[in-house]
């Protein structure tokens, strides 16, 4: 299947540059590009796309606001698409709370061509993405710094089983699912029923949410191993 994508970035440059690249692939389609947040949740209600490239700081509407309009859309628009945040910040306060608002992952602008065909697909397949090297400063930082509300998160934990409590909080510590199966000495297909479950029983969208739910429930410790 060909992955459509739209690109939102208030550079020129870089949405060319990404399309080229993008457009390359065989099995990606670029439907097409807008400057600010808001144009950008206009075209994609318009094209559909599987993914969208979104950047975190833009004129009109940032990435953030975009995000939440695309991924809580009125009555009546039904496509949700996987949300790609780009950044020039390894840790950025708009990208965690874009996370939180349910964006799929978030991508350095610097990264390598390679990263950026990759996480277009990881992506569109449904999976979160998010560098394991990454994930435990940039959601551990904020969670120090914003503590929520804890009492209906841990509430919500005990309608977990012991192994998926133990599955969530090795998703939280930055563990790919073939780490945690060799940290529970399980097959990597179960370790994906029990995130499959986790998702469901805590009603969450992806693994990002998940990462930022244990967190914020007070499962994992911001700054602890």
């Amino acid at each position: 299947m060909t992955i459509k994508v739209i690109i939102v970035d208030d550079q020129a440059m870089v949405r060319a540059g990404f399309a080229a690249l993008l457009a390359a692939q065989a099995d990606i389609d670029v439907v097409g590009d807008a400057p600010d947040g808001r144009q950008g949740v206009e075209l994609s209600r318009r094209a559909h796309p599987d993914v969208v490239l979104m950047d975190v700081r833009m004129p009109e509407m940032d990435g953030l606001e975009a995000v939440r309009r695309l991924l809580d859309p009125p009555p009546g628009v039904i496509h949700r698409p996987k949300v790609l945040m780009l950044t020039t910040f390894d840790v950025d306060d708009y990208v965690y709370e874009a996370l939180r608002a349910g964006a799929s992952g978030f991508l350095l602008k610097d990264a390598p061509p390679a990263d950026l065909i990759s996480a277009v697909r990881v992506v569109a397949a449904g999976e979160a993405l998010l560098a394991p090297s990454v994930t435990r400063r940039l959601i551990a930082d904020f969670a120090r710094q914003r503590p929520a509300t804890r009492r209906d998160p841990s509430l919500r934990l005990n309608g977990l089983t012991p192994r998926e409590t133990e599955v969530l909080e090795l998703i939280a510590r930055g563990l790919s699912n073939q780490e945690i199966a060799g940290s529970l000495v399980l097959a990597e297909q179960t370790v994906k029923t029990h995130i499959g479950r986790v998702l469901a029983k805590l009603g969450l969208r992806d693994r990002a949410q998940a990462v930022i739910f244990a967190y914020e429930s007070g499962l994992v410790a911001p700054g602890g191993r």
